[in-house]
């Protein structure tokens, strides 16, 4: 048996470290807590996890000392355009954004023209103010950008937006989405062929876990007149699964939906007549 392990880079806290264990440990992926260690072994599977500085990452990735990363698009993009990225994870949610002070008249891009602003993500202002045609003064922060126009260093900032709070507490407001970013799985340029099946079996898993979290199990009783209806409703993963009910005339049905789009279909449902409608978590769906 190959004694080879994958090797897995995750931020080393905050909430992108806790969410990235999270999905491991939902893909069935046992490691003990590794915030006050640099790296820790899976017991039940050929995986190592190493805890970086986010802001590090893409570099370990290029050098082939990790072979994969959860990291943020936005890091990536930032730092890493060179490096694979596979899938999207769907959590750690952020946006990079430009923001003023809340006195700030600002009416359009041009109204940053010749102005200073501080950031974290100097490569990520420089294409985006490039694109429209601005020029700006950067100052290059690690940390506490929002802090700038307060203390006179900039009169804009650059930064990653989630709720928006940290902006209003400093007294600024947000004014351009320079792009949406989540979570992603990125991929090691220098991955070796055998660590490439363990990775496919770690994409496999963590599909697995993705899909179920945004789909719902439904079942509900249907008079028999309204099954065609209902079936035509339900975009199961094949086809929804109908079973007789011990009642003439009715049959239960079974399937899964997006979480989305619940709502929506449970209106309809209940006009054709659906009764007893339960709804369930998904833990693992392998399509």
């Amino acid at each position: 048996m190959s004694k080879e392990k994958l090797r897995i880079a995750v931020q080393k806290s905050g909430r992108l470290f806790e969410d990235s264990i999270g999905i491991l440990k939902d893909a069935g992926i046992s490691i003990d807590n590794g915030k006050e260690q640099l790296k820790a072994s899976s017991r039940n599977f050929p995986l190592e996890v190493m805890y970086l500085r986010n802001g590090d990452i893409p570099q370990y990735l290029r050098d082939g000392v990790v072979d994969v990363a959860i990291i943020g698009e936005n890091v990536l993009i930032e730092k890493g355009q060179d490096i694979i990225r596979g899938e999207k994870l769907g959590f750690s949610k952020c946006r990079v954004s430009l923001a003023v002070p809340k006195s700030f008249n600002y009416n359009s891009i041009k109204d940053l023209d010749g102005l200073k602003i501080a950031t974290s993500y100097p490569n990520t202002v420089n294409e985006f103010l490039k694109e429209k045609g601005i020029s700006a003064d950067l100052h290059i922060i690690n940390g506490s950008v929002e802090i700038a126009p307060n203390i006179g260093l900039a009169d804009a900032i650059c930064d990653i937006v989630s709720s928006g709070s940290t902006l209003f507490k400093n007294g600024l407001k947000e004014v351009e989405v320079m792009l949406k970013s989540e979570a992603v799985l990125a991929i090691s340029p220098e991955i070796s062929e055998e660590r490439k099946k363990i990775l496919e079996k770690l994409q496999f898993r963590m599909k697995s876990v993705l899909n179920a979290r945004t789909s719902k199990y439904i079942l509900m009783n249907v008079p028999n007149e309204k099954l065609e209806d209902v079936i035509k409703l339900l975009p199961g993963m094949r086809s929804p699964t109908v079973l007789p009910l011990a009642e003439e005339g009715w049959s239960s049905v079974h399937t899964v939906i997006n979480e989305e789009r619940f709502w929506e279909v449970l209106d309809e449902l209940r006009n054709f007549g659906a009764e007893g409608i339960l709804v369930a978590p998904i833990e693992k769906m392998v399509i």
